[in-house]
């Protein structure tokens, strides 16, 4: 029998578990305090603020993106909900959004240690957290929303590093990961599949068919996303004059006048059919070679 006074094995991991909490609550804290920053500085002067789906992006609006942590019923685990924006940011919000960051970086660590030592917990953690602040509790009811979405958690604020000129917003939704295998790293995870399933069996049949030697390719289209070319107003200290960067939560510009710099106005939604041509280096089949895992063959 194990002695109440000497900690079980399982401590360590709830001791985790309190670190992500504590992580969590610091995340809400510093975001409160950002909006409470755009807020009062909004009250003083307009701060020049655009959003893409919201014709007056104010203070409540900036709460309700940033703090934006759920799963609605039916999501993809894999996509996260944008809130495409852009904000001015005097130096005292540029200093709140350096904290929100450092505090979404410090959960995301905490999180990964999670997931190697005691992966067991993530189903506790996306039910226990929400109950630790009952004001965001509250859109659970009502509004479709599910468990907890820890990438929502930890995805970072994104922030110019330096004053801009112009910002040129465009969808970019033809993205795709492609990831090159061997025969045998595919038929590894085939047989991670229900082998006992025909459609898997068919998969190992076609596989062995081919000379080991062959490199295959599994590919993971990737969802729209918004792309934010930056000018720079001055060249920075690498000679750099523009960056390119993916925003699917409001960037913060540095102003010292609250005002925006030049942007454009993106269609609300992606187009639906790709206008780029293709790259002359797409050299995969048009077709799945193993459609369960999203393996192609070269051409």
């Amino acid at each position: 029998m194990q002695d109440d006074q000497h900690p079980g094995p399982a401590e360590p991991q709830y001791r985790l578990l309190a670190e992500l909490e504590e992580a969590f609550d610091t995340i809400i804290n510093r975001i409160e305090a950002l909006v409470q920053c755009f807020r009062e500085q909004n009250r003083e002067r307009n701060i020049g603020a655009w959003a893409l789906h919201h014709p007056t992006p104010d203070a409540d609006w900036l709460r309700a993106a940033l703090l934006d942590f759920w799963y609605q019923d039916g999501q993809d685990g894999r996509t996260t909900r944008s809130y495409v924006g852009l904000i001015a940011a005097n130096q005292q919000m540029l200093e709140h959004v350096a904290k929100v960051n450092a505090a979404k970086d410090d959960f995301a660590d905490i999180l990964a240690k999670i997931r190697e030592h005691a992966a067991d917990l993530i189903p506790e953690i996306k039910a226990v957290l929400p109950f630790r602040h009952p004001a965001l509790h509250a859109h659970l009811t009502g509004q479709g929303l599910a468990r907890l979405h820890l990438k929502q958690c930890w995805r970072a604020l994104p922030v110019a590093n330096a004053p801009l000129s112009r910002v040129r917003l465009a969808w970019y939704s033809s993205g795709r990961s492609i990831k090159k295998l061997s025969v045998r790293d595919a038929e590894r995870k085939l047989l991670a599949l229900d082998t006992d399933a025909p459609h898997v069996r068919i998969q190992l049949k076609r596989l062995a068919g081919i000379p080991d030697s062959e490199s295959l390719a599994q590919v993971q289209k990737q969802a729209p996303l918004m792309r934010a070319n930056l000018f720079f107003t001055e060249p920075l200290a690498d000679g750099r004059e523009r960056r390119a960067m993916n925003v699917a939560l409001p960037l913060f510009i540095p102003s010292t006048n609250g005002l925006l710099p030049d942007h454009n106005q993106p269609p609300p939604t992606p187009q639906e059919k790709r206008t780029r041509a293709k790259r002359n280096d797409e050299r995969l089949e048009d077709s799945p070679f193993l459609p369960s895992l999203r393996i192609y063959r070269y051409r």
